[in-house]
């Protein structure tokens, strides 16, 4: 229930709007009183969590002898209140294209931090790139990142995007149907990952919270692509 309610508030609800949600959904039909008592959240408090659910078009109610008793709309309506979440971003595009201002100077190295900000590069990844090379990281991004991990790999197949890995012998790999693995010899695990496409290098230390760089360099980007290719040569299959 942790991680659903977890889930929950990355597509945009409050951690309060979850825990009712959920209360709703797993003990059905409920006066305001008992939701509140479950949840654990005070009265007051669980008034407006339940108004701004109904907002959102999640949850609807009966009254019976002047008395309102809550329940869940169809889950599927999730769907639906991201899908307009989506739709509204669609629409605000233009406008705030119009008042961005892209920086005078390209930076060249750039820091992100904590799990929005690996996510970042991840998704940077995904735009404009055919081929990766990367250096593994012991299966730390589906460990920490495990459904964004599940999407990643969902959009590599689909955007057909190659992937040159290598990893430490012994480890078990679970890639992509467009990721061609080899193995190297080396004993100690690395906390880090590193991954050159077009003209970056990107390094993410799976430290917690993560932290990456990015290196917008296309000297810097060839040259460790040449030494992939060295480590690559004298690598093996299985």
């Amino acid at each position: 229930m942790e991680e659903i309610s977890k889930g929950l508030e990355r597509i945009g609800l409050t951690s309060n709007e979850a825990q009712v949600y959920l209360t709703l959904l797993k003990h059905g039909t409920c006066k305001v009183g008992k939701i509140s008592k479950i949840s654990q959240i005070n009265r007051t408090t669980t008034y407006d969590v339940l108004k701004r659910l109904l907002d959102k078009g999640l949850i609807g109610y009966v009254v019976k002898g002047k008395v309102k008793y809550f329940e869940v709309s169809n889950p599927n309506q999730l769907k639906d209140f991201v899908d307009e979440k989506k739709f509204e971003v669609i629409k605000l595009l233009p406008s705030l294209e119009k008042i961005y201002k892209t920086p005078e100077e390209k930076h060249n190295v750039t820091l992100y931090y904590g799990y929005h900000g690996v996510k970042s590069i991840f998704e940077d990844f995904l735009r404009n790139t055919k081929v990766h090379y990367l250096m593994d990281s012991e299966g730390k991004f589906s460990e920490r990142m495990p459904y964004f991990a599940k999407h990643f790999v969902r959009q590599l197949e689909k955007k057909k995007i190659k992937i040159k890995h290598l990893v430490r012998e012994g480890r078990d790999v679970h890639q992509s149907k467009t990721t061609e693995v080899r193995y190297i010899k080396k004993k100690i695990a690395s906390e880090a990952v590193f991954d050159i496409y077009n003209d970056k290098v990107a390094i993410i230390i799976w430290t917690d919270p993560p932290e990456g760089v990015v290196i917008q360099n296309k000297a810097v980007a060839d040259s460790l692509k040449e030494y992939f290719d060295i480590l690559w040569k004298h690598s093996s299959k299985i």
